[in-house]
């Protein structure tokens, strides 16, 4: 596949935050991807992909997407950086009580692709700068 068809690939693994079908993952990940930014506890592979994406992605957050984004990409390699813009319906989030709202924060994310598929990801959040959008402490 080429960098253009791994870009492509990325922006329909994209849409799948908050999708009722997701069945495109078995086409757009290979079955033994290693998604190293799975929050522990659950499986680093498709599986705890797919278990993100039908818990957190569906019933706890939803992304309205990036208000910013620049996409670089070489190779087998594609890499997303920008900000984020999404609404908390609430709860606990990596331990902290945070109230519903908006947030917007910065996120980097690194796919690299084998055989026209995501083979592995890598993600950076800021997770403080949401946390504080939404109340869960305060910056002082």
């Amino acid at each position: 596949m080429t960098v253009e068809g791994n870009k492509r690939l990325l922006v329909e693994f994209d849409a799948l935050l908050g999708a009722d079908d997701l069945s495109p993952l078995d086409r757009l990940c290979r079955q033994d991807m290693v998604n190293h930014a799975i929050a522990p506890g659950r499986p680093a592979g498709l599986a705890g992909t797919r278990e993100f994406l039908e818990t957190m992605g569906r019933h706890q957050m939803t992304h309205e997407g990036w208000q910013e984004l620049v996409v670089v990409a070489e190779g087998d390699y594609v890499v997303q950086y920008g900000v984020r813009h999404g609404r908390w319906h609430g709860g606990s989030f990596m331990g902290f009580d945070a109230g519903p709202g908006e947030y917007s924060r910065g996120f980097a994310a690194m796919y690299r692709f084998q055989g026209g598929q995501i083979a592995e990801r890598w993600a950076v959040r800021d997770d403080l700068t949401m946390l504080r959008q939404l109340g869960a402490f305060s910056s002082r």
